[in-house]
């Protein structure tokens, strides 16, 4: 069996799940707490129905749309996930070369296992984007900053939900937590997915070793998790943001907004917009779906800032909700962490390929010919 035996991201899903260790799985599956978040996203997407025009002439149509300046073959990026690099070796560097394939950016988070340089040689050109944590000392933060500038990324994505760590009691239970602890019940899990432990770690065994966050100030990271100088910074306000736009030459998103206030201070702050973000319901969870905040975070900056979205999207379809509400483009989070995880490159080739036809198939269902075509009579809800 192979990628193009899988019809939709459902599909995808299952294939990682069989090739995965169960803890690792959940890692990227699960949410935090009660897993009630997952659900809730997924819920607020469907509750939004569609109101679509008819005989509107859509023989001719284009997914295509620019942003930043930028022409992309959808309104979408590859949001940033850390876990690639386990899932599948060298898996940052699959996704990337995945999205250059596809024509829409990547975007490379700051725990991860590629080195800067090398994605922005995967990408060749084609425009790539960088998250940012900021850690406990920000001077570390700042230099990280000025050599993502200097790798040649064009746009700069603050994640501010996060100012502590989450808790996940399923990862500490499986033995798959941050920092990772080998133990008896994780290592029995890896053996009893040989496909997933030869052809990933097997592979980093033969090379480069255990995978490591490359990007950490000093000695790299260790698997899963970094040092005292790389804790997450719990003290950042919005004059770090303003500090972050002197220094930062290119485009900068704020990352986790959930209310319209917080939307507006971004722009104040300096920031090009904002990525409206439940952390994918990883953080916290009870925090409102990011497609139910984002009509008032529209009505808010619409005219003032670009608007991502990211979090629960697993059709296409969710795409076209997202722009008839607001949104400029979205980021694709575990729907192509799917596909990468079951069959590396190709499997998050034909993630987005699903989601770029479904996407198509909904905007002309929509009588729409172009995304900037979806306007908000298009959905109910």
């Amino acid at each position: 069996m192979g990628p193009d035996t899988c019809h939709d991201i459902a599909d995808l899903r299952a294939a990682a799940r069989r090739r995965l260790p169960r803890g690792l799985f959940d890692y990227v599956d699960r949410g935090c707490d009660g897993d009630a978040g997952i659900a809730r996203n997924r819920a607020a997407f469907e509750a939004i129905t569609f109101a679509p025009r008819v005989l509107r002439g859509v023989a001719q149509r284009s997914t295509a749309t620019t942003l930043f300046g930028q022409n992309l073959t959808m309104p979408a990026a590859i949001a940033p996930m850390s876990p690639a690099g386990l899932l599948w070796h060298e898996g940052e560097g699959k996704l990337a070369a995945a999205a250059r394939s596809f024509g829409i950016p990547y975007t490379l988070p700051t725990e991860s296992m590629t080195r800067l340089e090398d994605i922005s040689a995967t990408m060749a050109g084609s425009p790539w984007w960088f998250q940012l944590y900021v850690w406990a000392d920000k001077a570390e933060s700042l230099r990280l900053v000025e050599q993502v500038a200097n790798a040649g990324a064009s746009v700069l994505l603050l994640t501010v939900d996060t100012a502590v760590a989450p808790y996940r009691a399923f990862n500490y239970r499986s033995g798959f937590a941050t920092p990772f602890k080998p133990g008896i019940r994780n290592i029995t899990d890896m053996l009893t997915h040989p496909r997933w432990l030869i052809g990933t770690m097997g592979r980093y065994a033969l090379t480069t070793g255990v995978p490591r966050m490359l990007n950490h100030p000093g000695a790299p990271g260790a698997l899963m998790g970094g040092g005292p100088r790389t804790r997450l910074n719990g003290g950042i306000t919005w004059e770090d943001v303003t500090e972050l736009r002197r220094v930062w030459p290119g485009k900068l998103l704020v990352k986790g907004i959930l209310r319209a206030d917080d939307a507006r201070r971004a722009i104040e702050a300096g920031a090009d917009g904002v990525v409206v973000s439940n952390h994918g319901a990883r953080n916290l969870d009870g925090a409102t779906p990011s497609i139910t905040a984002l009509p008032p975070i529209a009505a808010e900056i619409g005219q003032h800032g670009t608007i991502l979205l990211d979090s629960g999207i697993r059709h296409g379809a969710d795409i076209a909700r997202a722009l008839a509400l607001g949104a400029d483009a979205v980021l694709l989070g575990r729907a192509v962490l799917f596909g990468v995880a079951a069959y590396g490159q190709a499997g998050a080739a034909r993630a987005l390929q699903l989601l770029r036809h479904e996407f198509e198939t909904a905007m002309a269902l929509l009588g729409a010919t172009s995304p900037p075509d979806i306007s908000r009579d298009m959905v109910l809800g």
